[in-house]
């Protein structure tokens, strides 16, 4: 099919990527529609608020998907690989997931002794932490101190802060963990799906072209397609690599600085760089704790910490954008907002899915017209 100096074109395996040009608008403000009917943007709101009730009650079912369709982005390139050199679609997503399996199970293994033998340690640890740092004491009481009294001005109980901050601290690992359990139970479900998503290759998109009446919106449903899968590939390995170089060079630095089980620092460093911002910051708490109890409370028992605070700017202010450069830009105040939210929505494996998340829903909305102005908002 060919208009406008452009072709479509299918293959027994799909749409190649050569074949379709993407169009950009001459300025994106031109093609930046915003909807000014008050019954549009009355139903738009219901139904944004309907989808977010389902995401929300239906996150059993739901989260599972999204975590497939995300590694299916990953891993569709290993499968186009295997597929030049004449393997079989459905032999090659087996060999992706049981890869990926392997992987996950590898880790886990190798993890499950030093993370358990840490995990004996905590409720002992904290307290000889809290010794160690009784130094820090004087200005958290001299806080406190000023709460109660600033809660006394304005009429509130004296004691009722102090009651209720225990018991926010107490429940601050079960809030931190609050998605795991969710996401441990549908990983089998999550390894199925992915895998017929794999099989399935361009199936569904050649369903949808045949039954799409115009040519115009044939071709969109092509680009789409093919841009959101071709750039999200793209950010999901290049991240992953970014990331576990990040774990690399943190698991090395914590074997030189003497800190016990180098390998298990290096993989949470891996797993909190998925979670911008906000993992870095949590991976300076667990690493100045780690480094207080293997090295006792000295100077040097700070070096980890500043070396692990030196990796992550190097990587956040140097590597990460000569990398993405513009292709992935986002508004840092979207990332945040969108961590929160989904953190909210779904714990731990929301707030890691958080930024793919967002980053398709940029690319997609680039490429529909009516959604640009967001789109556009979007961008750093």
């Amino acid at each position: 099919m060919e208009t406008d100096g452009e072709t479509v074109r299918g293959t027994a395996t799909g749409f190649t990527t050569e074949t379709v040009k993407r169009r950009e608008p001459t300025d994106p403000r031109d093609e930046m529609p915003l909807p000014t009917e008050p019954r549009t943007i009355f139903l738009g709101g219901l139904f944004f608020m309907a989808f977010l009730a389902v995401l929300y009650v239906a996150a059993e079912i739901i989260l599972p998907v999204i975590l497939a369709i995300v590694l299916k982005l990953l891993l569709q390139p290993l499968v186009r690989v295997l597929e030049r050199i004449h393997v079989p679609r459905g032999v090659a997503a087996a060999v992706a997931v049981l890869l990926l399996v392997v992987a996950l199970a590898g880790t886990a293994s190798a993890l499950a002794g030093p993370a358990a033998a840490w995990a004996g340690k905590l409720p002992d640890a904290l307290p000889q932490v809290r010794d160690k740092l009784a130094f820090l004491q004087r200005p958290i009481d001299a806080v406190q101190n000023l709460a109660k009294q600033l809660e006394s001005f304005g009429g509130g109980e004296p004691g009722g802060g102090a009651s209720a901050a225990p018991a926010r601290g107490s429940n601050l690992m079960g809030l931190l963990f609050s998605g795991t359990a969710t996401a441990t139970a549908g990983l089998f479900t999550t390894l199925l799906i992915l895998f017929y998503l794999l099989v399935s290759g361009e199936t569904f998109m050649r369903r949808l072209v045949e039954i799409l009446p115009r040519f115009r919106d044939k071709r969109q449903a092509v680009e789409i397609s093919l841009h959101v899968e071709r750039d999200i590939s793209a950010y999901l390995l290049t991240v992953t690599l970014i990331n576990a170089v990040v774990g690399i060079a943190t698991g090395l630095m914590m074997w030189a600085c003497g800190v016990a089980n180098p390998l298990l620092w290096g993989v949470v460093a891996f797993v909190l760089n998925f979670v911008p911002i906000l993992g870095p910051m949590v991976g300076l708490v667990i690493f100045l704790m780690a480094s207080v109890l293997s090295l006792g409370v000295e100077w040097w028992a700070l070096l980890p910490v500043g070396l692990y605070f030196l990796i992550h700017l190097v990587e956040g202010e140097f590597a990460t954008p000569m990398v993405l450069a513009r292709r992935f830009t986002i508004n840092p105040v979207a990332v945040i907002l969108a961590l929160v939210f989904w953190y909210w929505m779904w714990g731990v494996p929301g707030a890691i899915l958080a930024v793919p998340m967002l980053a398709i829903i940029k690319i997609v909305c680039d490429d529909l017209r009516p959604l640009r102005a967001f789109g556009h908002f979007l961008e750093a």
